[in-house]
């Protein structure tokens, strides 16, 4: 693992997040009408995607804790910890329900919300660093770890299956250099292990088919987890730059900062830091905080 997949992989999340923002909630339509102008409205400030992904990345630096991780989360959210202009804001309603449970004492396992109506993307958009943090694990100890963070907020077994996929895909593209490659190895290795899940039928269009050759109208690219998976990879998969990645995934409309966040993390951990525009990372807030953090995570694991 190089260290410039690990920064590329962060700040490329951060960013695409960044540029997200403005049009989260917009329709297809209007964000089609807008053409090229998506990058006037940059202004460099994150969400909560950003936020909890730093804050998972800076308490993996430490080793695997989830009791600093939901320390973290409970700062985040009442001291505007790990945020770019000192409070939290985008907040899901999964997660909001899930901390609170937390500061009311909920254990570790029994905090995160495990309803079908809670399989919002409020774990999916976060998980990155754990692929980092695990590249080096057996499958059955990725996935472990995996879930375990995904349930700290979003339990119901669908969305730490989105996790796991995603996860999944970042790792084989740390190791391989064609993606068409890593999202096949991705999608038999998911279908091994979670052979007979009563959740794998939900993400058939990723598993049974190849998602790239689905039309654009065929991606939905709302808030709920399978959905936000399907969009980021399929933006992922359709393009060959870290740019034209996250600016299809903000023209897809509604989740668009998710969408970009999701897509962008694996976007710039596959084609590098130095694929992300000079001019984005200079007008993101916090960027030497956000490659400190990328930095040391990256020295923790060698």
């Amino acid at each position: 693992m190089k260290r410039e997949q690990v920064l590329g992989g962060i700040l490329g999340l951060c960013i695409g997040d960044a540029l997200g923002v403005p049009f989260e909630g917009r329709s297809r339509e209007e964000m089609h009408n807008l053409g090229k102008n998506i990058e006037k409205s940059y202004r460099g400030l994150w969400s909560d995607d950003s936020s909890l992904t730093l804050c998972l990345a800076q308490s993996l630096c430490e080793g695997f804790d989830l009791s600093d991780l939901a320390q973290r989360f409970i700062r985040w959210l009442d001291e505007g910890y790990m945020t770019p202009q000192g409070s939290a804001f985008g907040i899901g309603r999964t997660t909001y329900m899930a901390i609170n449970n937390l500061k009311k004492g909920a254990g570790l396992k029994h905090c995160g919300l495990t309803d079908e109506y809670s399989n919002g993307n409020g774990s999916l958009m976060r998980i990155l660093p754990m692929a980092f943090y695990c590249f080096n694990m057996d499958e059955q100890e990725r996935f472990d770890l995996v879930s375990r963070v995904s349930a700290l907020t979003h339990a119901h077994p669908r969305s730490v299956l989105a996790c796991c996929v995603y996860t999944q895909l970042a790792t084989e593209l740390i190791s391989q250099q064609d993606k068409g490659i890593a999202y096949r190895k991705m999608k038999k290795v998911i279908k091994k292990y979670f052979s007979g899940d009563s959740q794998l039928p939900y993400f058939k269009s990723i598993l049974e088919s190849d998602i790239s050759t689905l039309d654009r109208e065929d991606i939905g690219a709302g808030g709920y987890v399978v959905e936000s998976l399907e969009a980021s990879i399929w933006c992922f998969l359709r393009h060959t730059d870290y740019t034209d990645t996250v600016m299809e995934a903000i023209r897809l409309g509604q989740d668009a900062d998710t969408t970009a966040a999701e897509a962008g993390g694996l976007a710039g951990m596959f084609y590098g830091v130095d694929s992300i525009p000079g001019k984005w990372q200079e007008g993101l807030a916090r960027k030497e905080d956000i490659l400190d953090i990328a930095n040391n995570l990256w020295k923790s694991l060698g």
